[in-house]
């Protein structure tokens, strides 16, 4: 039985750990692939306070460190149900763990293209995650899609690797941050294609080529090793949409981090807020944790 099952080892739910287990409560944190959530794939985080350029893989990897450290029990499971009630239970596909009480900070998983032979080329020339494939394509031909600052971030290390990279954009104008954009811009082997959308991704075994069309119904093909897609993502919310409220677009509804479960939590990117940034992340995780320790006192009283 433990004090409070966390689902997810991102920032917000490693947060979360440091707390509880600062309060001696009982932990277990249960992630379905590796810790760090998407922070790991920043080159470089600039905004977080007191830690300016340190890596997202850095960062993360201290932040696990950190939680290992105050011996925090970590399973590497994927947690397919969860069933709410006296006591809580975090289901797998292995086992059945008890909880008194859950935080969910499950984060925010990466949109796809939805277009042909997309699902047959991932990991065949078509990438989720730039700082993780990014040295296969050193002195090759890329393509990164998107229009935010992960797209451009991408972009950005790309740009240090590969021979030539294309940014391709539906819009004419990118919702990154202006210093990112200017950083871009200044370097030599990266090109701009705005107002364009992908259309066709050609390769057998191996991506060889992307088809896109502008605004004006223009087709054009450009032959590249590699494509990194950036469109955004969606709230990791299987295990759980039917039990808590969601929003239209599935991210967590919820009032001072509590869902309308009693004795479940929400933290991080998965729930429904304005800035989705790693300092809102583990603010919530401090914010959640701190209401799981107030929710188990009351509840033992």
């Amino acid at each position: 039985m433990y004090d409070v099952i966390i689902i997810g080892a991102g920032p917000a739910g490693l947060t979360s750990a440091i707390y509880l287990r600062r309060a001696n409560k009982k932990v277990l944190v249960v992630e379905a692939s590796t810790y760090g959530g998407a922070i790991v794939n920043a080159t470089s985080i600039e905004n977080y306070p007191a830690c300016p350029n340190i890596t997202g893989f850095d960062f993360a990897t201290n932040l696990y460190n950190q939680v290992k450290d105050l011996k925090t029990e970590i399973k590497f499971e994927k947690v397919i149900n969860i069933k709410s009630g006296k006591i809580k239970k975090v289901i797998t596909k292995n086992n059945t763990y008890l909880g008194k009480s859950i935080i969910l900070a499950t984060g925010l998983s990466r949109r796809k293209l939805d277009i042909p032979n997309e699902n047959e080329l991932t990991g065949h020339g078509i990438s989720y995650c730039a700082t993780c494939d990014g040295n296969f394509y050193k002195d090759k031909i890329v393509a990164v899609v998107g229009g935010g600052n992960t797209a451009l971030d991408d972009a950005l290390y790309l740009s240090s690797l590969a021979k030539k990279v294309y940014v391709i954009h539906r819009r004419d104008t990118f919702r990154a941050d202006a210093r990112t954009i200017s950083l871009l811009q200044e370097k030599d082997n990266v090109s701009f294609v705005l107002n364009s959308e992908i259309t066709k991704l050609n390769g057998n075994d191996l991506l060889e080529s992307i088809e896109i069309i502008n605004k004006e119904k223009e087709s054009t093909k450009i032959i590249v090793d590699g494509l990194f897609v950036a469109i955004g993502s969606n709230p990791v919310n299987e295990c759980f949409k039917d039990i808590v409220v969601t929003s239209s677009d599935g991210f967590v509804k919820d009032k001072n981090l509590h869902t309308n479960r009693r004795g479940i939590f929400v933290a991080g990117d998965v729930r429904e807020k304005c800035v989705r940034q790693l300092v809102t992340a583990t603010s919530d995780g401090a914010i959640a944790a701190t209401e799981a320790i107030n929710y188990l006192n009351n509840e033992s009283m």
